[in-house]
């Protein structure tokens, strides 16, 4: 059968126009001698004019049934032109119909003018197969104007008036190669992961690396799995529920704009902390004799510094002391919230009479 054109597209035997036209585009995109080094240019642009024959055939309803009947022999069954014939008939066709046989012959046409078609108007329709062209006499050449006609220079006197002022540029020719710009694909919806960060992290920042899978075209337009690294910088006095954007990190598909990532920051329990807002609070459990008689509380703040508090004044179930400045950072780098203290005092659970005795002696009075 020769060469087998849909294998070259890389597409199926049933394909249809529109397939046969995103497969050209892309493998001729790739193959184009432009768009590759000197050391492939040649193996390049063989396989770009093989390419470019192939969509030049299967893309007429014509000569893709005679190529799917009797294969690319059939195709250019008549005898090889020369070089010269095959440049003067590169889009010619023959035809002679009788009642029992018939005669076609395709002639490949320059790959560059193939692709400089396609790029330039997408939707004209190939000629028909039975239209035939005329070939340009292959060693014709344009006659040179008459040599006794001359232009008539314009009259001294006249000037050229100028262009008026809305008269604007003219757009460019229609057979310009620079492609359209392809329609507007829709975006696909945000995807959110959870971020979970320590107070620690939160208090001083730091940074976090997130590893992540998503769907991407290889160079035949199948999906394969391929592995990012992505690197957050954590801000001092993040909150939960603050976000973080990666914009277009989701899975790659046709027609679709790849989605936005998106982490929401989360906070981790912490043993001794918890946040209210910019603020801290810690929970200080003391006995009824410390409430009384008074107490030391000492902490270790989330930066590791030490922190006394001496509290000499009796202490009542729920009571809080606040310490300024020593919560969370806030959006002033010179503010910040503050440390809450609060107590819960202990009771006892049983007194003998002793005890009791001794405490109607010394708060008798109170």
């Amino acid at each position: 059968m020769g060469v087998d054109y849909y294998n070259v597209l890389k597409v199926s035997r049933n394909a249809n126009d529109d397939d046969l036209k995103k497969s050209y585009r892309r493998l001729a995109m790739k193959y184009h001698p432009d768009k590759n080094p000197t050391t492939s240019k040649k193996e390049a642009e063989a396989k770009f004019k093989q390419i470019s024959e192939a969509y030049d055939v299967l893309c007429d309803p014509r000569r893709r049934q005679i190529y799917d009947q009797h294969g690319e022999e059939g195709l250019k069954s008549s005898d090889s032109p020369s070089a010269p014939e095959t440049v003067a008939k590169q889009r010619s066709y023959s035809s002679r119909r009788g009642d029992d046989n018939s005669e076609f012959r395709y002639y490949p046409r320059d790959a560059e003018d193939i692709f400089a078609e396609f790029f330039a108007n997408k939707k004209t329709p190939p000629p028909p197969a039975n239209k035939k062209t005329p070939p340009p006499p292959a060693n014709k050449k344009t006659p040179p104007p008459p040599a006794n006609k001359k232009t008539p220079p314009p009259p001294a006197n006249k000037k050229t008036p100028p262009p008026p002022a809305n008269k604007k540029t003219p757009p460019p020719p229609a057979d310009k190669k620079t492609p359209p710009p392809p329609p507007e694909n829709r975006k696909a919806p945000d995807i959110e992961n959870r971020l979970l960060c320590t107070l620690e992290e939160l208090y001083k920042g730091g940074k976090k690396k997130m590893r992540i899978s998503r769907l991407v075209p290889d160079e035949f337009g199948k999906p394969k799995t391929v592995q990012e690294i992505l690197k957050i910088d954590i801000k001092p006095g993040w909150k939960k529920g603050t976000k973080i954007t990666f914009p277009e990190k989701g899975n790659q598909e046709p027609g679709v704009t790849p989605a936005d990532l998106t982490f929401v920051v989360d906070e981790k329990p912490h043993p001794v902390y918890t946040r209210d807002g910019n603020d801290l609070v810690f929970e200080k459990k003391v006995s009824l004799v410390d409430a009384l008689t008074g107490v030391t509380v000492s902490l270790t703040t989330l930066d590791g510094r030490k922190l006394t508090i001496p509290v000499l004044d009796i202490v009542k179930p729920g009571q809080e002391i606040v310490i300024p400045n020593e919560g969370m950072p806030t959006k002033e780098p010179s503010k910040r919230g503050a440390l809450r203290v609060r107590f819960e005092v202990l009771f006892p659970s049983r007194l003998t009479l002793e005890q009791k005795s001794d405490l109607k002696r010394v708060l008798g009075g109170v």
